[in-house]
């Protein structure tokens, strides 16, 4: 075993003298170490109950003849950060919350590793350090929050921050909007829609890394402290059986991740994310390869933020995402043979699983869409690719022309939004909110937000090298590369320059030829990061471009 680093042999006696200061009994030092990786907080709503859940990864483990020792990682509450400079930390948390789990498992010697996460970097950052290290490890998530219900209706955060726009159109009053932002997020739980942290804790399961289930599972529900102990009692299972996590995260693995988004309809910042766990586990997966899933792969689901769209509650109720998989599955869009966390093969996990609600999870031959949730789109102002959630834009903006209205931040771009400083058709480009320009590629709800409570989401369309939240809706196009400060073709647009979104045929252009692109980009100044010190300064010297995930500059090569 790995600990017998810490624990066998007489030169390890300062060792155990200091596991007894624990309080560990000689039969307790016996049995493998289990990490259990926490990233409870209590400033973030979805990590607000997770010492309960690692309580009850703790109980089973013990139950199945480990010694489970609790840690913690760090995490960002992105609904807290969104606009306000403390966004810029969001992602760049991912690349620490890997490393703190590689430094936490690596310095203890632990055998496996239960990790326990909820919300948008820390998912995904766990799964990196999974992939790294690949000792046998089981995700155990905390589940999302409940909608809230007003007047009748299911509300979750994103009504709250479209609310805002409504206000500020005069459709809606100040009290109205206090009794909105009372009701919207009943409890704990990570948001109640498919945002970023609910489409990344339904993908651990389809990855196959999580316990069948558990990506829907509501955070107040009972049964999440049995799925825990559960998990806790199978990662003993996958020890005595030498199951690690690239056994299970094989490149079948992230291709029927992609074909669950697509059906779905997940977060744009998904993308990312696969990207950066398949970085880590030493697989390489083209951006374009990424509309293949979409093309093949109906889109079954509408889940918030989509109009009308459903919750995660909803989506359990009819099956959660293991009946997703059996739709998919059936239809010949899944691979069965994958290995998964249970010990069993995919094909296996679902043989006897059924859909419970077909207006929740609709069959393959009535799907909302031919396609699936996500589009890649290329052309001359993103040449590296940028990404959009089809399923959320208006059939008026799928294919669009207007002229472009420049701003260099999000607060810039806000400003103008709420002065209505522009006219319906246009599309407003944010810039140097890349990784690196940034730095930190700010997910940016609070825009998108204002023109969906304007009810403009159907005639402005907005440009950013940066992100959009998960709870984003309307023609809102992210992850542009090369970003601006790359000097990406961005870095050139003027305001009144003709800009053609054609999202059917997966193109991006500004109307420009490409000698007047080349002259702009040559005239551009030299470009310095505008954070001069501390861990954003060097996340922007060390990260890489959105298409490659926004991972870090590999030392030896790899990137």
């Amino acid at each position: 075993m790995r600990s017998d680093a810490l624990k066998r042999g007489r030169e390890r006696a300062p060792h155990r003298s200091l596991l007894r200061a624990l309080g560990c009994t000689d039969q307790e030092m016996k049995q493998p170490f289990i990490g259990i990786i926490n990233s409870y907080s209590e400033v973030i709503p979805g990590h607000v109950h997770l010492r309960q859940v690692a309580e009850a990864v703790k109980a089973g483990v013990r139950m199945a003849g480990g010694t489970p020792f609790e840690c913690n990682t760090i995490g960002v509450c992105d609904g807290l950060a969104m606009n306000h400079p403390g966004m810029k930390y969001s992602l760049a948390s991912r690349e620490l919350i890997a490393d703190s789990v590689e430094v936490l498992v690596e310095s203890h010697a632990f055998d496996a590793v239960v990790l326990i996460p909820n919300c948008d970097k820390v998912i995904p950052g766990m799964l990196m350090a999974a992939a790294r290290l690949n000792v046998p490890t089981i995700v155990v998530n905390g589940g999302p929050m409940l909608a809230g219900h007003l007047d009748g209706r299911a509300v979750d955060l994103a009504d709250v921050f479209m609310a805002v726009g409504a206000v500020a159109r005069g459709e809606m009053s100040e009290a109205e909007l206090d009794r909105l932002e009372r009701a919207a997020c009943p409890g704990c739980g990570s948001c109640a829609g498919m945002f970023t942290a609910n489409t990344m804790n339904c993908l651990t399961e389809a990855l196959g890394m999580g316990w069948p289930g558990q990506g829907t599972l509501p955070a107040v529900h009972a049964e999440r402290l049995a799925l825990a102990k559960r998990a806790g009692m199978q990662i003993m299972d996958l020890l005595a059986r030498d199951v690690r996590p690239l056994d299970i995260l094989t490149p079948a693995a992230f291709r029927n991740a992609f074909a669950v988004d697509m059906a779905l309809g997940g977060s744009t910042n998904s993308v990312l994310h696969l990207l950066a766990i398949a970085h880590e586990a030493g697989i390489h997966i083209p951006l374009h390869e990424i509309n293949d899933y979409s093309a093949s792969t109906p889109h079954l689901c509408r889940m918030s933020p989509a109009a009308g769209g459903h919750h995660l509650e909803d989506l359990h109720r009819a099956g959660g995402v293991p009946a997703v998989m059996r739709r998919l599955w059936e239809g010949g869009l899944l691979d069965g043979t994958v290995l998964t966390v249970t010990g069993h093969t995919l094909a296996e996990n679902l043989s006897t699983v059924t859909v419970s609600d077909d207006t929740v999870i609709r069959p393959l031959d009535a799907p909302y869409a031919p396609k699936g949730g996500l589009a890649i789109l290329f052309g001359n102002l993103a040449p590296d690719g940028a990404v959009v959630k089809q399923a959320v834009v208006a059939p008026e903006m799928q294919q669009h022309i207007g002229p472009a209205r420049v701003f260099e931040s999000e607060e810039a771009a806000t400003a103008a939004i709420l002065a209505r400083q522009f006219n319906p058709g246009d599309v407003l480009v944010i810039r140097y909110e890349g990784p690196k320009g940034g730095p930190g590629m700010r997910e940016m709800l609070t825009p998108t937000s204002l023109l969906s409570g304007m009810d403009l989401d159907d005639r402005v369309a907005l440009l950013t090298d940066g992100r959009f939240s998960g709870a984003t809706r309307g023609a809102a196009i992210g992850h542009i590369s090369p970003e601006a400060a790359e000097r990406g073709p961005l870095a050139v647009v003027r305001d009144g320059d003709l800009i053609q979104i054609d999202i059917p045929n997966r193109a991006l252009h500004i109307q420009l030829p490409d000698d007047e692109i080349a002259r702009r980009l040559a005239e551009l100044p030299a470009w310095e990061p505008p954070v001069k010190s501390g861990y954003l300064r060097r996340y922007a010297e060390a990260v890489t471009s959105a298409s490659t995930g926004a991972v870090f500059k590999d030392p030896i090569g790899r990137q």
